[in-house]
């Protein structure tokens, strides 16, 4: 098989934008937000500096750092404009962020050659056209294309030829693969895992002992470049999710209701506005330690409503706070909506009295929650996001990481 897919990504993508905006920033370390670092440019990144790091902590790494406060509008556009680049030469494309997508090539290749030729046109138009740099990698494989365009970076254009993946896959660390964060990353190095190379040769017992049935068969077969999965070029999301990072803070409601309640308005509105109500509802609590926990619960009825969303969330994260009951501090917290339907309108259900009618969508109080969520959304659309709100969020939740530029990093449902 020919190297035709292509993974094109943009090199430090919101500070890149910010320079190219305000070209005496070219050049010198910049951080884009301020309680946290939401973005950082290459001359940030030599000094340690990373996306998600408290801004204290950036400066004492950085001290000539540059903070900017973002311009999202532009962030959006300028993405836009990058992906309908790769548009302009087939229609096979797989948009998975802001700033990266996936191309293949396959069947354009006798109108515009080879695709390492159309990669190199690809980074020269987005170079010439936008001002911004772009890394390209072209393989056999979505993940293996994933991976070249981490090795190119930055600004680097990385062709993995088909008959040398192996060669060029298994040297290589192994938190560049796709699904291994700094958790799995450590739990792989315990047992001396560092390379793909290495990850390929473990026994896939130990694997999926140390990282559960699903995960340790995935990460073997990837490790082996086996990845079937093609281009989706129409996907919905499966599911909507919203999380927040929290520090270091104590495991009390004062803290994890008020962080639930904003997680859940994010995650329902989202549902609403797609008419995509969800049955299964997980929450994911980080512990100081990095060590989360996941629980799930499925429902009879799909919902959308924000308090019916938080007030099941609050369930699942109280009874993971009782079954580990020597953990006093989180880190993070995550609530998911999975199981999504399409539901243009809401099912009204019999008035049966039961104990459960405020967490049933259908029912007389279910309604009346899902209807004021619906006023709400109303009065955003019209005057923004924060024209009108929960009481308890506003009151106990202040915003390190602005709301714009969540709605960036959300997928569409």
């Amino acid at each position: 098989m020919e190297a035709n897919i292509l993974h094109a990504d943009l090199d430090a993508f919101y500070a890149s934008v910010e320079q190219l905006l305000d070209p005496a920033l070219r050049g010198k370390p910049i951080a884009v937000g301020g309680g946290v670092v939401l973005a950082a440019s290459y001359e940030a990144r030599a000094f340690g500096v990373r996306g998600g790091m408290p801004g204290r902590r950036a400066r004492e790494l950085c001290p000539g750092l540059i903070f900017v406060g973002g311009h999202f509008k532009d962030y959006q556009r300028l993405g836009d404009a990058a992906i309908q680049v790769l548009g302009d030469f087939t229609p096979v494309v797989e948009r998975i962020s802001i700033d990266e997508a996936f191309a293949d090539v396959a069947g354009c290749t006798h109108l515009f050659g080879p695709p390492a030729e159309i990669a190199t046109t690809i980074r020269r138009r987005v170079r010439a056209e936008l001002g911004l740099p772009i890394s390209v990698g072209v393989a056999r494989t979505k993940h293996l294309a994933k991976i070249a365009s981490q090795v190119a970076k930055p600004d680097g254009l990385v062709v993995v030829d088909p008959r040398h993946e192996l060669e060029f896959l298994h040297d290589l660390p192994v938190e560049l693969m796709w699904g291994v964060g700094p958790v799995t990353r450590e739990r792989l190095a315990d047992i001396g895992v560092r390379t793909v190379g290495e990850l390929a040769k473990t026994n896939g017992g130990s694997l999926e002992r140390l990282l559960g049935p699903a995960a340790g068969e995935k990460l073997n077969a990837l490790a082996w470049n086996r990845d079937p999965r093609k281009l989706e070029t129409q996907r919905r999301a499966r599911s909507a999710g919203a999380q927040s990072a929290l520090g270091r803070k104590p495991a009390e409601a004062k803290i994890f209701v008020p962080t639930l309640l904003h997680l859940a308005d994010r995650v329902a509105t989202r549902l609403r506005a797609k008419s995509r109500p969800g049955r299964t509802v997980t929450v994911r609590v980080r512990f100081a330690d990095l060590r989360s926990v996941t629980r799930s619960i499925t429902l009879d009825q799909p919902i959308s409503a924000t308090a019916m969303l938080a007030e099941i969330a609050e369930a699942l994260v109280r009874k993971v706070l009782v079954d580990h009951p020597h953990e006093k501090t989180i880190s993070l917290l995550a609530i998911a909506v999975s199981h999504l339907e399409n539901q243009p309108a809401l099912q009204l259900e019999l008035p049966l009295g039961l104990d459960d009618d405020s967490r049933r969508p259908g029912t007389r109080k279910g309604a009346a929650r899902w209807t004021a969520d619906r006023a709400v959304d109303k009065i955003r659309d019209r005057f923004g996001w924060a024209a009108v709100g929960y009481a308890s969020v506003a009151l106990g939740q202040s915003r390190s990481v602005p709301d714009a530029f969540r709605d960036l990093a959300e997928k569409e449902l």
